[in-house]
């Protein structure tokens, strides 16, 4: 019996980890779960299972597989019909292309919104005068302050004859599919999806904590919006949490670059109703209403990927090619050794490297985690500041102050393999301008952490911060 249990205790070990081993995974995820797996066999075979593979429901990958070839024919038309960016940048914007899939098109405009009280403002004006189609995706849409007021608009937008479509997260958005406000927006014939719902069936066919964390408006086929505020009041979400209100920005895009983030919307509805994608960008016409038509945009959606990840690769490129200044603005760093060893070699031949993180976050283990990696960047020369005001939420990175990327992403894991995300990939030095001087606004709420302030913590602090590194990769 004992030599039974032994044979399927070991049997388990070398089954599991050679599963881990042939996914190919980065270095530090696949020894993160082999060592879990080696003194946790059962517990960390259960998990694996769970949580550690790209498992999506069958229908859902097909649906998603054909929005992909779709949207690969589109960008080749473009490339015979559209004119190809040739600005600063143009062999960043086509290596992006190459892993991608969507060109880099210009003639845009694009305005930063840079909180939210700026871009609930600007949203209420444009849903106003909305006229044909209103096209929403959200991963947190939480009840309370001018998150009503905004569903309130959409409401009166509806009553106009407006068709509206709203996607939110069955995790993030919990409270609100649970709220009084759903009710309200179904009561006025708005067409609200639930996606990934969870369950424990479906666990078993798909992995639970695939999330949409995109934010994606399109109104009229003619604006849209993007960045990383979520239909939230900062003055009412999560203000028990202890990190303080959120910190966001919204940009406001018009022009070319509005009909890959209505793609991206649709590939999602698409994927969740199983209506035809094809026929549904068809049906939803893109008009370009942009003026000055200065800026090149580049949509960059990412996703789950079994072998490597494009949008950490765009990330790791962006860095690379900083020559003077480099600012980054997070609020969650966790970064893969790849990220750490380019930020530190930018720092090392001169670029003037900036990080900027909240001091407090929503997750204590995230927080512990991401402290354990400031001694390197801190040596190498990197500047690492801490927002004071607030759970700094604005996922930005600014290249020379001159190319920028702005969205959805966090640097952590999940953000880069895990989660469905949105970025922006901008080519305008006024746009780029606007996210520095932000940036900079951040730092004048921020204080310096530096290595006195690293060596100075406990004993107890330091073996904590050690030991979350360790599950870092898995967060």
């Amino acid at each position: 019996m004992a030599w039974c249990i032994f044979a399927l205790d070991t049997g388990i070990r070398i089954w599991m980890c050679s599963r881990v081993v042939l996914r190919r995974l980065p270095a530090g995820v696949a020894w993160a779960w082999i060592s879990l797996i080696l003194f946790l066999p059962l517990v960390a075979t259960i998990l694996y299972l769970f949580f550690g593979e790209y498992r999506q429901a069958t229908r859902r990958v097909l649906r998603l597989e054909k929005a992909k070839r779709v949207l690969a024919m589109m960008a080749a038309q473009h490339k015979q019909t559209g004119s190809r960016f040739e600005g600063e940048y143009a062999d960043f914007s086509r290596a992006y292309e190459l892993m991608i899939g969507l060109p880099a098109q210009g003639g845009n405009d694009i305005e930063l919104l840079p909180n939210a009280d700026r871009a609930f403002e600007r949203l209420a004006l444009d849903i106003d005068n909305a006229q044909r189609s209103i096209d929403l995706e959200f991963y947190i849409w939480s009840d309370g302050g001018r998150a009503d007021l905004f569903g309130q608009s959409l409401v009166r937008a509806a009553g106009r004859g407006v068709k509206i479509r709203l996607l939110v997260d069955a995790i993030g958005s919990a409270g609100f599919i649970k709220g009084g406000m759903l009710k309200s927006l179904r009561a006025a014939a708005i067409d609200v999806v639930i996606a990934l719902p969870p369950g424990f069936w479906r666990s078993l066919f798909a992995r639970p904590d695939l999330r949409i964390h995109r934010k994606i408006i399109v109104i009229d086929g003619e604006i849209a919006y993007s960045g990383s505020m979520n239909l939230a009041d900062p003055k009412f979400f999560k203000m028990d949490s202890g990190a303080g209100p959120w910190v966001d920005a919204l940009a406001r895009i018009t022009g070319p670059a509005v009909a890959p983030l209505a793609s991206v919307f649709l590939s999602d509805w698409c994927a969740e109703t199983g209506l035809d994608f094809a026929a549904e960008v068809a049906a939803a016409p893109i008009k370009d209403i942009a003026s000055k038509k200065t800026a090149a945009i580049q949509c960059l959606p990412s996703g789950p990927a079994v072998k490597h990840s494009e949008i950490e690769q765009a990330l790791l490129m962006a860095v690379a090619e900083a020559q003077k200044l480099l600012v980054l603005t997070t609020p969650y760093f966790l970064p893969s050794e790849a990220m750490l060893y380019v930020l530190i070699a930018a720092a090392r031949r001169g670029v003037q490297v900036t990080l900027i993180v909240p001091e407090k976050v929503d997750s204590h283990l995230t927080q512990l985690a991401s402290r354990s990696f400031f001694e390197d960047l801190l040596e190498a020369g990197v500047e690492i500041y801490l927002f004071q005001k607030g759970l700094l939420h604005t996922k930005s990175v600014v290249v020379d102050g001159r190319f920028s990327l702005f969205g959805t992403l966090n640097l952590d894991p999940r953000s880069l393999r895990i989660n469905f995300e949105v970025t922006q990939a901008i080519y305008d030095r006024g746009f780029t301008e606007d996210l520095l001087r932000l940036q900079r606004a951040y730092l004048e709420n921020s204080v310096r952490y530096d290595l006195e302030s690293f060596n100075s913590r406990s004993s107890r602090e330091v073996w904590a911060a050690d030991l979350a590194r360790l599950v870092g990769p898995l967060l």
